[in-house]
């Protein structure tokens, strides 16, 4: 059978630094309260002339050359954003031409936080069809443009990033022990579209709008749903949480990466976090922790590494990679 392997990976962040005791001379907030609730340290923030596209385009370069490959090779462009540069063209097309690459597909893809999550899911399908046999997928977003800076509760988590990793169509015996994406599982509940969104929009306001969250919702309902795909792709593969070498979660928060590993009965040295140093970077967050934990030498080829992510909509999903 054919499977997507991650032949390597890249992050950008913003030059930009936001420390909490910078936040608290902004609004009625202190350092301790944002670590408390949120684990939260610092966190990026793009200035004058850095957009989604361009910290994408630098994550991108990354992953290209960590993979050995060059911008040529690659033939689908996949960008996980809910802040695009412009509302079209896909931004995804941005970092194409930047790259130089004029065949094959690019595209964005908008599911919030689950982005980066979806957006493997997708190029995985793509390239077992024979759609493609190299992908870069990258999550990139520039939260910072869309916060309300007034409103304590959004302003102090979300900020801005990107990550990217390369996937290359490889034959593979089938098998669990195969390098490359071994399950995925996608979930999907509109009817929660009102507990995190942006109260504008092209077709409703002809305004960006501003994000708007229910904090305390998003967090009764974020565990579960989470824990419920992680389960589905270990019984879709008859792996365990005990297999596991590396838990990679969304970094929205640390009190839900907390609960969720306990959920899963994986150990705290076994779970990557980023969110004291990058915040809450919605569909960047996955792919820059994955970064992080490979150039820092903890992720290795052959380990076993689980990835989930829950967003705006709702939309949550889980993959099992094989490194």
């Amino acid at each position: 059978m054919v499977r997507s392997v991650v032949m390597g990976s890249g992050s950008a962040l913003p030059a930009g630094v936001v420390t909490n005791e910078d936040l608290a001379k902004r609004v009625d907030t202190s350092d301790e309260w944002i670590v408390q609730r949120t684990g939260i340290r610092e966190r990026r923030i793009a200035g004058p002339g850095e957009f989604t596209s361009t910290l994408g385009l630098s994550a991108a370069r990354q992953a290209i050359a960590s993979a050995g490959l060059v911008p040529a090779d690659i033939d689908l462009v996949l960008l996980a954003t809910s802040t695009p540069d412009n509302t079209f063209p896909a931004s995804a097309v941005s970092i194409q031409a930047e790259l130089g690459i004029t065949h094959g597909a690019a595209f964005d893809m908008q599911a919030v936080c689950s982005g980066f999550v979806y957006g493997l899911a997708t190029a995985d399908a793509y390239l077992r069809t024979g759609l493609a046999q190299r992908a870069v997928v990258i999550g990139a977003e520039t939260f910072s443009r869309i916060v309300d800076w007034e409103d304590r509760t959004t302003c102090v988590l979300f900020a801005d990033g990107a990550g990217a990793v390369v996937l290359e169509a490889q034959t593979a015996s089938g098998e669990v022990s195969d390098r490359g994406i071994l399950a995925s599982k996608l979930r999907a509940d509109g009817r929660h579209r009102d507990k995190l969104y942006v109260d504008g929009g092209p077709s409703s306001t002809g305004t960006v709008g501003h994000l708007r969250m229910h904090g305390r919702e998003v967090f009764k309902h974020a565990v579960a749903m989470i824990t419920d795909v992680i389960e589905d792709v270990f019984a879709q593969t008859g792996l365990s949480a005990a297999d596991i070498d590396w838990f990679v979660p969304h970094q929205a928060n640390r009190r839900i990466i907390d609960a969720s590993a306990r959920k899963l009965g994986i150990p705290d040295e076994k779970v990557v976090v980023t969110v004291d140093r990058h915040g809450n970077t919605s569909a960047a967050s996955i792919p820059l922790a994955l970064d992080v934990a490979v150039r820092d030498g903890r992720i290795k080829r052959g380990d076993l590494v689980l990835v989930e992510a829950m967003g705006g909509g709702f939309t949550w999903g889980a993959s099992l990679i094989r490194w």
